[in-house]
Order: C-alpha cells, then sequence, then structure tokens
C-alpha cells in the first residue's frame, strides 16, 4: 500500500460529536491565528541542515562504516522513499492516522487522550500527532500544560514551514531508538541488520513501536517487551484493515531476536579515509563489493591469524576496466593494538621488493634493448661500488630475460636498470602513478629495482593493471565521483609480452603435468620481498581484475621468514580463484600487431633465419616487439674480448690463427665464431666453450691482442680431491685457498652459491661440512675463472 492511499482511510466523526463540529471548527481556525502571530515572535528551532552521521556504503548501498555525529548520536539519512511501505504503514496507522490532512495538532485526538485521562485516571492513549513528535524532538519541552502548549505551537510551525514529506523525514532521521540510536535506517542496521527498505512486516511493526519507550522496548535488552509492544501494532494494523489477517498472523509468528547493537564495520579503514576527505558528507557510497568485501575480511583474518603478533596485512581488488576498487582490507585486525590495527597499509609508504621488475623489462622492451629471450649475465658482478646478490645467493649463469624475470633474478635486472638508467626509469613510474619515496637527500639508483626506495599498494595495483589495459596505468577509484586518472606506462606490445613472461610463470605447485587447473584464470603474477624480511608481496593481474596482497610489520621491523612466493601470493591465488568469472579468463590475449614471434639465436641474440647454423648454438623461439632482434649486451669492461658475432684469419691447412704480422706467408681463409659473455664461462659445457674459442695463433704470427682471459688456478685443492674431517672432529674440514692468476676480485661459488670474495692472492678460508660431490668456483671481474671438483665423506 502506497503513503498516498492513507489519505483515503479518515474516521467518520462519531453522531454524537456532529453538533460540536462547529464550535470546533472555529476554535480550532482561532487557534491557529494565535499560532501565527506566536510563529513570527517565537521562530521555530528549524534544523539549517540535516546534521546526520556519515554513512559509507557499498556499491550496492549496504553500509560499510557509520560515524557519530559530533554530538555522538548514530543518525543516517532516511526519507519517505528510502524506507519501507510497510513500515509507512504501520507508523502512519498506528501513530498518526490523519496525518496527511491535520495543521499539525488534531484536536479530537486531544480531546479523546484528555477524556480517556479524566475517567481512568491514567494515560490510555496519546494525543500527540507526528508533528508535535518532530517538535519535541527538535525543541525538547517539560511535561507540563506549558509544554505541552509549547509543543502544539511548534508543531503547527513545522506544518506551516515545511511540507508533510520534509515532516515525515526529519521523524524518519530522529526518532528515539534507545542509546545513542536515532532514526529508521539506523535502528534498522543496529537491531536486524538489514536497510530500512527491506522490512518485513513483523520488523515494521517493531520499528514504528520502538519510539515509544526506546529503553524500555530495546530488542537487544528487553526482547519479550518488544514482542509484545509489537504485537499490539500488529492486531491495530489487522482492526484498522491495513494489513490483511494472514499478513498479521504470519508477522506475529516471528520472533523478535535479541541482537547486539553491531554498528556496521568493513572497509573501516576506507571508510575513514572517504570520511575524511568528504567531512560533513551524509552519505558516501564507494565502489565495494559488499559480499566479496566480506567474505575477503573472514579470509584475511582465519589466513594470517598465526602469524607473530605485530604483524598486519592489505589486500586491495581492482576491476581493470574502471580501475576502481572492489575490496580494501587495510589491516589485518582493525583496532588491535599490537597489530597497528589503525595504519592502512593499502596507502602506506613500503619498500616494494622486486615488484618494480615487470616494468623495467616493459621499458627495456620499449627501448628496443631486449626481446622476450635475450641472454642475459646471471653471474657475480659490481656495477660501481653496488654489487646485488640472488635472493637465495644462487647464480644460473645464462638465462633469458623471461625467466630472468620469472624467477626474479636480481643481478640481471641491475644489469638492466643501468643500461636503461634509474633515474629515467623512476620518471616513467610516476608519471604512470607510481609515486616513489626516496631518503631525504638520496636520488634514484640501481638500488631501486630491489626495493631501494618506497611506493604504495594502491600504485602498484593500479599500475599492475596497465598489463591488461594495453600498457596503461591508472589511479585505483574508490567511488563514482572520482575521476578517471590514466597514463601510459607501456606501448600495448611491450604490456603484452611481459604479461606473456608471467602468465607462463606456472603457480607454485601445479607445473606442467601434474594438476589440472583448466579454467582457472590466467594470472600475470609476480612477488616481491624487501631487505630484511621486512615487506612480502604478491600481486597478480587477470583479464578483468587486478589483486595485490602485502605483508608485514606496520612499523617496519623484520619478519624473519616470511617472503612473497612463501606468505602473500597462495592467497592471492586464493582471491583470483573466488573473483566472479567472466568470459576470456582463461583465454590468451590476442598478440598485437606490433608482436611477431621469431626464432633467435644464443649467444648473438639475432635472428636464427640471419645467422650460419654453426653460430647458432642455442636456438630458441622469442617474441620480438616490432621485429626488433636486439644483440646481446656488449660486456661493460671494454678490455675484454666483447661477445657477439668474432671474425679472424685462420691458415686453412693448420686451422691456426693468423694476425697481421707474420713471418711466413699463409693461405689465409675468414672464419667466425658466435662468442659468449666471458663472465658465463663457467655456466657453459666444454662442447659450448671449446667452440666459441678463437684457435691458438700460429707460432710465427705476433701477438693480436686478441688472446683469452688467462685461466685462474686455485691453489690449496686439487681437482677430484677427498675431504674426510679429523677422528672425533666437531666441525667439518677447514682449507685456505687463493685464486691465482688475476689481480681483480675474485667471487667464489661453491654449487653455484655465492660464498665469498676475495682480491688477487688473498686467502679465502672456508669450513666443508656437507658430504657429498661438491664444485668450487673462481670467477674473476676480468672474466678469468677456473673450477675444481672434490668429494667429503660423511
Amino acid at each position: 500500500m502506497k503513503v498516498g492511499s492513507l489519505k483515503t482511510r479518515l474516521p467518520r466523526l462519531p453522531q454524537r460529536l456532529q453538533p460540536l463540529w462547529p464550535w470546533l471548527r472555529w476554535g480550532t481556525a482561532a487557534l491557529l491565528a494565535l499560532l501565527l502571530v506566536l510563529d513570527v515572535v517565537f521562530p521555530p528551532p528549524l534544523p539549517k541542515q540535516r546534521d546526520t552521521s556519515t554513512l559509507v556504503v557499498a556499491a550496492d548501498g549496504s553500509p560499510l562504516r557509520a560515524f557519530a555525529d559530533a554530538e555522538g548520536v548514530w543518525r543516517y539519512p532516511a526519507s519517505v522513499d528510502s524506507v519501507s511501505p510497510l513500515y509507512l504503514q504501520a507508523l502512519l496507522t498506528y501513530e498518526d492516522r490523519w496525518f496527511w490532512q491535520h495543521p499539525g495538532i488534531n484536536p479530537l485526538a486531544i480531546l479523546r487522550a484528555s477524556g480517556q485521562l479524566l475517567r481512568g485516571g491514567r494515560i490510555v492513549s496519546g494525543g500527540s500527532t507526528l508533528t508535535m513528535q518532530v517538535a519535541r524532538i527538535l525543541d525538547p519541552h517539560t511535561r507540563t500544560p506549558w509544554g505541552k502548549l509549547k509543543q502544539m505551537l511548534r508543531a503547527v510551525q513545522l506544518e506551516v514551514h515545511l511540507s508533510k514529506r520534509e515532516i515525515l523525514a526529519l521523524y524518519l532521521e530522529r526518532a528515539p531508538y534507545g542509546g545513542t540510536i536515532e532514526g529508521v535506517e539506523a535502528a534498522s542496521w543496529a537491531y536486524l541488520g538489514k536497510p530500512a527498505a527491506q522490512l518485513s512486516h513483523a520488523e515494521a511493526a517493531l520499528l514504528a513501536v520502538l519510539p515509544q519507550a526506546p529503553s524500555r522496548l530495546r530488542p537487544d535488552r528487553h526482547p519479550e517487551a518488544a514482542q509484545k509492544a509489537r504485537d499490539k501494532v500488529l492486531a491495530r494494523m489487522a482492526e484498522l484493515g491495513a494489513w490483511t489477517p494472514d499478513e498479521v498472523e504470519d508477522a506475529r509468528i516471528e520472533n523478535v531476536v535479541a541482537r547486539s547493537l553491531r554498528p556496521p564495520l568493513h572497509a573501516a579503514l576506507l571508510a575513514q579515509r572517504l570520511h575524511s576527505a568528504q567531512p560533513g558528507k551524509a552519505r558516501i557510497q564507494s565502489s565495494i563489493d559488499i559480499g566479496l568485501q566480506r567474505t575477503l575480511e573472514e579470509r584475511v583474518a582465519s589466513y594470517f591469524s598465526t602469524l607473530p603478533e605485530r604483524t598486519s596485512a592489505a589486500l586491495l581488488v581492482v576491476d581493470n576496466q574502471t580501475l576502481q576498487a572492489r575490496a580494501y582490507v587495510g589491516t589485518l585486525s582493525f583496532g588491535d593494538r599490537q597489530r597497528l590495527g589503525h595504519v592502512d597499509m593499502v596507502q602506506a609508504w613500503r619498500s616494494p621488493g622486486s615488484t618494480l621488475k615487470p616494468f623495467l623489462y616493459a621499458m627495456a622492451l620499449d627501448d628496443g634493448l631486449i626481446h622476450s629471450e635475450s641472454l642475459l649475465v646471471d653471474a657475480p658482478q659490481s656495477f660501481g661500488n653496488y654489487r646485488p646478490g640472488n635472493f637465495d645467493m644462487a647464480f644460473n649463469g645464462p638465462i633469458s630475460a623471461a625467466s630472468a624475470l620469472r624467477l626474479s633474478l636480481n643481478v640481471p635486472s641491475v644489469d638492466l636498470l643501468q643500461r636503461v638508467g634509474a633515474a629515467r626509469f623512476a620518471a616513467r613510474l610516476s608519471h604512470a602513478g607510481i609515486q616513489l619515496r626516496f631518503p631525504p637527500g638520496s636520488s634514484p639508483n640501481l638500488s631501486l629495482i630491489l626495493g631501494g626506495t618506497g611506493a604504495r599498494l594502491e600504485d602498484l595495483v593500479g599500475a599492475f593493471a596497465a598489463l591488461n589495459r594495453n600498457g596503461i596505468a591508472g589511479r585505483v577509484r574508490y567511488t563514482d565521483d572520482e575521476p578517471m586518472i590514466e597514463r601510459r606506462l607501456a606501448s600495448p606490445g611491450a604490456s603484452w609480452i611481459v604479461r606473456e613472461m608471467l602468465e607462463s610463470n606456472p603457480r607454485p605447485g601445479y607445473g606442467v603435468g601434474t594438476f589440472d587447473v583448466g579454467g582457472r584464470p590466467r594470472v600475470a603474477w609476480k612477488t616481491g620481498t624487501s631487505y630484511g624480511y621486512r615487506d612480502a608481496w604478491a600481486i597478480g593481474s587477470t583479464r578483468h581484475y587486478t589483486v595485490g596482497v602485502w605483508v608485514g610489520r606496520p612499523d617496519g621491523t623484520p619478519l624473519p621468514g616470511q617472503y612473497g612466493a612463501v606468505t602473500a601470493l597462495p592467497l592471492m591465488f586464493e582471491v583470483v580463484d573466488s573473483l566472479p568469472r567472466q568470459r576470456g579468463d582463461a583465454a590468451a590475449a590476442p598478440m598485437p600487431a606490433s608482436v611477431t614471434e621469431a626464432d633467435i639465436c644464443w649467444p648473438t641474440g639475432g635472428l636464427a633465419e640471419a645467422l650460419p647454423t654453426e653460430l647458432c648454438q642455442r636456438r630458441l623461439s622469442a617474441y620480438l616487439l616490432d621485429g626488433a632482434a636486439p644483440p646481446t649486451f656488449p660486456e661493460r669492461d671494454a678490455r675484454r674480448w666483447q661477445p657477439g658475432r668474432q671474425r679472424y684469419l685462420a691458415d686453412a691447412r693448420t686451422g691456426l690463427r693468423v694476425s697481421a704480422d707474420c713471418s711466413a706467408p699463409h693461405d689465409e681463409v675468414a672464419r667466425e665464431i658466435a662468442r659468449w659473455p666471458a663472465l658465463l664461462s663457467p655456466w657453459l659445457p666444454k662442447a659450448t666453450r671449446d667452440a666459441s674459442q678463437l684457435p691458438a695463433l700460429s707460432p710465427d704470427c705476433r701477438d693480436d691482442g686478441r688472446e683469452a682471459s688467462v685461466a685462474l688456478h686455485i691453489d690449496g685443492l686439487n681437482e677430484g680431491a677427498t675431504l674426510a674431517r679429523a677422528p672425533n672432529a666437531e666441525h667439518g674440514v677447514r682449507l685456505q685457498l687463493r685464486a691465482l692468476g688475476s689481480e681483480q676480485a675474485v667471487d667464489w661459488l661453491l654449487d653455484g652459491r655465492w660464498i665469498a670474495q676475495t682480491r688477487g692472492a688473498q686467502l679465502m678460508q672456508r669450513e666443508f661440512a656437507d658430504p657429498g660431490t661438491h664444485t668450487l668456483t673462481a670467477l674473476a671481474a676480468d672474466g678469468a675463472w677456473t673450477q675444481v671438483r672434490f668429494n667429503v665423506l660423511r
């Protein structure tokens, strides 16, 4: 039933009161004239604005968090159109059936209530109209005859200054419901956990009667009294025919649940952020998906509940198309002091670890420095005074760009950043929306690609979305009102190639041939761990969503043993799998016109079709951007023999190399080899190394300066040696070793893992305790190297 239909339900004037009607009519007119005069002398205390508390809601209108007004009152916006028609029916039928007709006071109701009081000595029914109740709310009065007259004056004034709908709206927002709760909307959420627009018959009757005695009828404290009062309303609704007997009977069956007051508290830190940005606004609608938000809040809380104290976590889910946030978890436990639950880690500055690496590779692709399978060097290197190492201190030797990114190798990334330029890279990120924070007085340097800077989770998520937005990054939006701010981070082709690199990295535990993951979304994912285990990251982007997870301690103290792949990545995949499935999630994105696939060769890096077969020592299928197949990077040390195609002259009969200055004539022929970077030699098979070496110089020819570096020699350990600890010794075999043959810095690797660095013939002391066969490598900065294999007995 609509509100307007109530106007037709006017009770007929009793027959015995018909002679009094003229006196009542003229008396009422005189009273109204007096009240109009008083209106000028005593203006009504009309609210200057709808001073409700602030309510932050999800995209569908469900409340996320409410903020009390300056007086600590919980009051949500409400209107005649925003509440259930059932509630309006119950309210007007039970409280004020003549609301739409009377001028603020109802003389008949006042006379009836006064007569009942005189006959029975107690109040049987009230004479106050809804307008009078609003007047009492706005301007409280004493319970005296003069106070009642004041209330009646204010009621008439309200009718003069406001429309009926405006008066009713004031009641809907300000009616008392117990404690600091005012208004039907706040009461509905507090007591019933639902909006006032979705009330049942029983709930509508309950909320209609509660303002009569809000303390005595509170359902959370006095459910039996509340149910009795509700049933009284239901009986009245049936008696007056407002609701059918079946509707009333069904409503009586519904129990009043003693629900504790629980203000809504979802996406609490986002709500606080939006409230601070728009102070005084009564209702703020966010882009949050309330169902997803509730699910992920519970999942984050349970997933990280076993982490040490003072640990927190953050999670952000963004729609790639609109850049709107669908879920926002700013802390592991809001309000938890030990976990610093008041700190919003979505917008906190933290070390990004390795999460910036995909953007570096995209920039290198756009610069024409690499293709997807470019040969990179993963070996101990120094970049001026900066000497990075990989996370596990192991080195892989020759590695493709795609594999280096998937494995998150540090040395190739630092090498790439030096060639791109740290300042230029930081400027590109800043333009795309990733603001970086460096220590005071410092500037972008090579360490930034390994986390030597500060970044925010929301910026990283907005940038990762570019991988599925044709290279366009953007600022994450939290409301519909926020503008769409987009900036190009990379070309569509570079974004596609980097996404393919990351998507081809299998989920942990789901390698090829293990478990079937068909139908699951393709995810371009990257993890990161900052220095000292202070920040663990996992960020993944699908065709439609981008998800970011951060774990750590807000105070910046280390969290040993917790890193991205172990701590954050499993949750990130759980979130991705729980997101709504859409068409195309599991399919590969179409290849842009700027990307082609072709075979390239190592060690040159060039197209296989342009090289002789003998120079293509390893053939790989690569993605090229704009058809470019850049060569392998040259050595930094110009004194080294550079990689790539090396031409030389040889004696046709002996095969020995000849120079420009030979004492005897030679039948010269031009030949060519493909040279690998010198630092990769320890990882190459002997046959590959031999194929990359120049032949020996003919004895009658002078040195042409193209001899390879002199090999090192490890002094103190022989090839094939067997080591055994001394009887009853508590420690392993201790050796003192030297690398002879170079004055450069020498890196020592045990089974491919870096263990020490010496210079020239400086001693390296080491204890060897692990049983089995091991390989010890000495690699000098000038490319000279040697290896020794040995055994350690149990």
